[in-house]
């Protein structure tokens, strides 16, 4: 009996997906654990695993197309011995799809018998981008990479993965980019070209990051709130715990800042919450979400329960979830939840800025960078190390004087950070 393979649940919120790259083709032969396609959310490119040996015998969701909703039927397999002629799509998908412009349709053949209805395969397996290669010499490279690659018409075949188990990472293509050409090529003139319009259409995530802060402008009354802190006493505590902390631990200013927002929700627990029709909720944990900047959007990975880690775990889990978005790998519960986010853009030498709320959240923290500025101290003018920070909030949930208690709290943290560490 043929088997179905159907679109897979990444997350317990996801409804659709795009698929956007098919691993195999009709006449395949695929063996339980092979990857046969790629399925990107608004979060993540991940890749999907068979769970059932046989030849590939229908594709009918063509890569590219977008809102495939989950579990709708994406391709069929012949089990050994059947005939691949004989089998098509028993159902329609679950949902309306965007195909890919100019799909190849799919081979007329004779409806499964519904006396006989076709087995169902458990759902695919999804999982993380390849980190390994295969035994017949296909490239495994993170999807940032292979787009990058494809940019600049470079073969991932001559590249030499840097990754964990060989895998073609973001920094293996730009080096390899970075590469003078051979000097037995030919050398000619490139013809000028006209100037020329862009079109990208929106890949899931910025559809999103759009609707998601359209919905948070519109019904989140947002208010904001700025203050400046005098961060050198934070720099001079950085440099010392670094200079004792052990062997790969490094602890970044950003690191210091979500300890500090941490323990300030948990003296302040009213804005750590979020609204909601029929009342507001407020958390027990602060956890908080770190604004990660990424090629074409963001994403807002969480740390959780930040209120009972040491600025060293904070900082081996920043990292982690840094890298595992850039690579597009982030698992589902990693960005699932959190009660307050960070925005940092102070490493860009944005000195002030107000970030939009994350929904369902009340509040966002935006950061500037700390850079050294005039000021008034005993009547006298100093120079002191200053950085600014705007707390933008949602007016339903912190009223304007629980806005400015917290800040003066996360201030003290800040200005005192041996306090944040009690």
């Amino acid at each position: 009996m043929a088997i179905e393979i159907r679109m897979p649940a990444l997350s317990p919120t996801m409804t659709d997906g795009t698929l956007s790259r098919w691993l195999v083709k009709e006449g395949d032969e695929v063996r339980s654990g092979d990857v046969i396609a790629e399925i990107e959310t608004d979060k993540a490119t991940m890749e999907v695993e068979a769970i059932d040996d046989g030849v590939v015998a229908v594709i009918a969701v063509e890569a590219g197309t977008q809102n495939v909703a989950v579990n709708a039927v994406i391709a069929m397999l012949a089990e050994d011995g059947e005939d691949t002629a004989s089998i098509s799509v028993s159902e329609a998908p679950a949902a309306s799809v965007e195909a890919a412009p100019e799909p190849t349709p799919a081979p007329a053949a004779q409806t499964v018998s519904e006396a006989k209805p076709a087995p169902v395969a458990a759902a695919p397996v999804a999982v993380p981008a390849p980190i390994a290669a295969s035994s017949e010499g296909r490239v495994f490279a993170s999807p940032l990479a292979r787009r990058i690659a494809a940019q600049n018409n470079l073969s991932l075949q001559d590249v030499k993965g840097t990754g964990p188990n060989g895998r073609i990472i973001k920094f293996d293509v730009e080096t390899a980019l970075s590469k003078p050409a051979s000097p037995t090529a030919p050398i000619t003139a490139m013809p000028s070209q006209a100037k020329e319009e862009r079109f990208v259409p929106h890949s899931a995530m910025r559809r999103t990051i759009a609707a998601r802060l359209t919905e948070s402008k519109q019904q989140a009354p947002h208010f904001y709130l700025t203050v400046d802190c005098e961060i050198d006493a934070l720099l001079a505590a950085r440099k010392s715990m670094n200079e004792m902390a052990e062997e790969g631990v490094k602890i970044s200013v950003n690191d210091m800042i979500v300890r500090a927002a941490a323990q300030a929700l948990m003296k302040v627990p009213d804005v750590n919450g979020s609204y909601e029709a029929e009342g507001c909720r407020y958390f027990a944990d602060a956890d908080i979400c770190i604004a990660v900047a990424l090629e074409g959007g963001l994403v807002t990975p969480v740390i959780p329960a930040a209120q009972d880690k040491g600025l060293a775990e904070i900082s081996q889990i920043s990292k982690q979830l840094a890298s595992q978005a850039r690579e597009g790998t982030l698992p589902p519960e990693a960005y699932a939840g959190g009660s307050f986010t960070i925005s940092n853009l102070g490493m860009y030498g944005i000195s002030e800025f107000a970030a939009v709320i994350n929904p369902p959240q009340g509040a966002i923290l935006a950061v500037g960078a700390g850079e050294q500025r005039a000021i008034v101290k005993n009547g006298e003018l100093a120079i002191a190390t200053v950085m600014s920070v705007t707390l933008s909030a949602d007016h339903r949930v912190v009223d304007g004087a629980l806005g400015a208690q917290w800040m003066q709290v996360f201030k003290g943290f800040i200005e005192n950070p041996v306090t944040m560490l009690l």
